[in-house]
């Protein structure tokens, strides 16, 4: 029943304002209170949790009233809210209506009555009064209502039944949409299908260049037929990420379309902030004209929107906006009737995430491609990482109305404490303090009795509140888990900083900034992968194997797969610079000779190059004194805070015959998912060996990896930082006709663990030019302090058929 309304029946505008609204457990307790009042009062006549199931042309609808008073002949619908003051949005209300009616129908039919009345009962839990709405109805008005919603609903599932033969059909016929696979691709391709048609996760290394996203698309979508699976999630850390796969699934629509629509339907989810026609106004029908009547407008749109071939940002914003919708929850509504839907990790893994959220609840089996897979670990620790804004909770404490400055003042006590607990930046502790807890605990249930009493917030003040709420409500859940786990995935650290957001212990003014820090996103990662049916995760640098079975949490059968490289040796000259250090002490010293190596290396070959840097600042220093000493040859910047048409700008530079040098910095913009083939590019510089900062912040995390692992400077600082060059080094080659350099410019690169990280396809070239050595001819997969487990062979995913 519940269903059917949600589809049929919404109606008005859409109304994102919040309004404080009980839990389940409270909901359920609201329920009860209610109901026992009513058998107290009416005694047998008054049935409770009535069980109704009616059936209408094949569709059968089944649910339970939540009470019926035989002797009034009133079916009542009970509803709880939290505040005599709280708002019930119109689209709401219009929902409940429709699941009042289509029960006192059902009650109806089965009772054989000739009308009924409805009684629509919202309980407050906080001051346990009930306000109630009725109305009585004649049985065949109900009846028609009833058929309508019924009439609606089979128009829509028996399309969708069509769509979902169509589309197995046409997935089971489903060529590659080229010639042959790359050398690698098929591997890949081969590995993917096996893990999807086995169920498992699937962890694999795959170069750059050959293909990854046709080649782990393309067999996901061959498995889903056989293997039942609902939806596919094409995950990315980056927006080039999500174009290559809606490049990628272009490819098959040829084969895959209808007469009356897309028999593979694929929707891009972008952020809010960026699919918003108006930032400025709030998400409501009083504020935003594509919120007014959004839910009237939305079938129509709806109807259009399965027929687009995809669903792209573009494609989406054009339908909602031809009727007057929005964009961003258009795309939330689609996300249910699409086949592959291209989004960001946080659609899936964050603590809020939609799409693992809409898994659950749906309870579709789901197939999970997880693009550049590296960058899960950051991505994951940010998700699940929780910190106060001091200067944000400053400004709020006065403005606050007078009935919060008492719990917010309380908060600021225990929040100068913490300021003042030691001298230093920068301080772990070994939990969260209680009395801050508390505080904290305290102060977020007097925000919600406020909120609850006050209604939706209207102005600056009450968004700037509920903002508060969320971010304590966040930081308190998170803290609870850090509790709970002992401290094995989390820490609780104050960083002191002066109000203009520097690290200090010393200046007047100090803010402290306390922070719930994910360390370990394993224990959060788990359920997400779960809950998939099968999930692979693929990169171009995923090794040490342990490190992200370790960091991610990846079940016990995940596969290991290392698809070999499709390059050869002799189409990359990887060089050391060994005379050269670029630790920072020695920079100023050593800057010279860097310059000089990149000119000397420019003049023996003219052409693009990409020259990546640890800091902007480095970055800085050597572009000027590069300018100076090479004034003919063009160089540009990558500029702090760039935005997107400004690197779109710096990549487009890049040009068939061009020549020039472009300064980068490294794990940046530029380090990966760039694709410069030909003689785009055809070298790049490595003056770092991206090591990560030595900070409090990652010698934190280096103690926790080695108390957990005992590998705490490979895990906090040499694996990432090697990544982060493989990456860099990886934009040179990315074609069987490419030819390039490498420049690997700091002498700790010739070390024999550092050797053993990079990729076994690079071998020594001749050097050419002075103080430099060859590189050593070191495996990959030899590990750097030899006591890394084995991988899991990879044999068991291998030799699917594709024909």
């Amino acid at each position: 029943m519940r269903a059917l309304c949600e589809f049929t029946a919404k109606a008005g505008d859409l109304d994102l304002r919040f309004t404080p609204s009980p839990t389940a457990q409270e909901g359920v307790a609201g329920h009860g209170v209610v109901t026992r009042r009513r058998g107290a009062a009416h005694g047998a006549d008054y049935r409770a949790e009535v069980a109704l199931s009616l059936e209408f042309e094949g569709l059968r609808v089944r649910g339970r009233a939540d009470g019926y008073d035989r002797a009034a002949n009133r079916l009542e619908e009970i509803k709880t809210v939290r505040g005599e003051g709280a708002m019930v949005p119109d689209n709401h209300r219009a929902l409940h209506w429709a699941q009042a009616k289509t029960y006192a129908w059902m009650l109806c039919a089965q009772e054989n009555l000739a009308e009924i009345e409805i009684a629509l009962v919202y309980f407050d839990i906080l001051s346990q009064q009930e306000r109630i709405e009725s109305a009585r109805f004649e049985a065949a008005v109900l009846q028609a209502e009833f058929e309508r919603h019924c009439r609606c609903f089979l128009a829509w599932a028996e399309q969708e039944i069509a769509h979902r033969m169509a589309r197995d059909t046409g997935l089971a016929a489903l060529t590659f949409p080229h010639d042959d696979f790359r050398p690698g691709q098929r591997a890949l391709a081969e590995s993917v299908y096996k893990a999807n048609a086995s169920g498992r996760t699937l962890l694999t290394q795959a170069p750059t260049g050959i293909g990854k996203s046709i080649g782990t698309v393309f067999p996901a979508l061959k498995a889903m037929p056989g293997q039942q699976i609902d939806k596919l999630f094409f995950l990315s850390a980056r927006s080039t990420g999500r174009a290559v796969a809606l490049e990628a699934t272009a490819r098959l629509y040829r084969d895959l379309r209808r007469d009356d629509g897309a028999a593979l339907r694929v929707i891009e989810l972008v952020a809010r902030d960026k699919s918003c026609e108006h930032p400025e106004l709030a998400c409501h029908g009083a504020s935003c004209p594509l919120a007014r009547g959004f839910y009237d407008r939305l079938p129509a749109a709806r109807e259009q929107a399965r027929q687009a071939v995809r669903l792209s940002r573009e494609a989406l914003r054009e339908v909602a906006l031809a009727h007057d919708v929005c964009p961003y929850f258009l795309a939330q509504e689609m996300v249910r009737w699409s086949d592959v839907v291209v989004a960001d990790y946080n659609y899936y893994f964050d603590r809020n995430a939609m799409l693992y959220a809409l898994t659950a609840l749906n309870g579709w089996r789901v197939s999970v491609l997880v693009d550049e897979a590296h960058n899960l670990v950051e991505r994951a620790r940010a998700m699940y990482t929780a910190e106060l804004d001091p200067i944000g909770f400053r400004a709020l404490r006065k403005t606050v109305p007078k009935a919060l400055k008492r719990p917010l003042e309380r908060v600021n006590r225990q929040w100068r404490e913490l300021a003042a607990h030691s001298d230093a930046a920068h301080e772990v502790f070994e939990a969260v303090p209680p009395a801050f807890i508390d505080a904290l605990t305290q102060c977020c249930a007097a925000l919600l009795e406020h909120m609850s009493a006050a209604g939706p917030a209207q102005g600056r003040h009450e968004a700037e509140l509920e903002r508060f709420y969320f971010d304590a409500l966040h930081f308190l859940r998170l803290a609870e888990q850090m509790e709970e786990q002992g401290g094995k995935h989390s820490v609780f650290d104050v960083a002191r900083r002066d109000r203009i957001g520097h690290r200090s212990a010393t200046a007047r003014g100090v803010e402290a900034v306390p922070c719930v820090r994910n360390l370990l996103p394993a224990p959060f990662l788990r359920a997400r992968f779960a809950g998939a049916h099968s999930t692979t995760l693929f990169s171009a640098t995923l090794q040490p194997v342990d490190y992200y079975t370790d960091m991610l949490g990846l079940p016990a059968r995940t596969a290991w797969v290392e698809v070999p490289s499709p390059f050869r040796a002799e189409q990359l000259e990887v060089r050391v610079a060994t005379r050269i250090s670029t630790r920072y002490r020695d920079r100023e010293r050593t800057l010279p000779a860097l310059v000089q190596l990149m000119g000397v290396q420019y003049a023996a070959r003219p052409g693009n190059y990409l020259a990546f840097f640890s800091s902007h600042d480095y970055l800085q220093r050597a572009a000027e004194l590069f300018a100076r000493c090479y004034p003919d040859v063009p160089y540009r910047l990558q500029a702090r805070g760039m935005d997107e048409a400004g690197q779109t700008a710096f990549i487009d530079g890049f040009v068939a015959g061009g020549c020039g040098i472009g300064f980068a910095v490294l794990g940046g913009s530029f380090s990966e998912g760039v694709d410069l083939p030909g003689d785009r590019l055809i070298g790049a510089f490595v003056a770092t060996l991206g090591l990560p900062q030595v900070n409090p912040v990652n010698e934190q995390l280096r103690e926790h990896m080695e108390q957990l692992f005992g590998r705490g400077y490979a895990y906090a600082y040499l694996y990432p930082g090697l990544r982060k060059v493989v990456q860099a080094a990886g934009r040179v080659i990315r074609t069987d006709d490419d030819r390039g350099v490498v420049w690997l410019i700091d002498d700790r690169f010739a070390d024999a663990e550092i050797l053993a990280l990079l990729p076994a396809w690079w071998r020594p070239s001749q050097d050419s030019l002075p103080r430099t050595t060859r590189l050593a001819d070191s495996r990959h997969n030899a590990h750097h302090d030899g006591h890394h487990a084995e991988p899991p062979s990879g044999q068991d995913v291998a030799g699917a058929n594709f024909a």
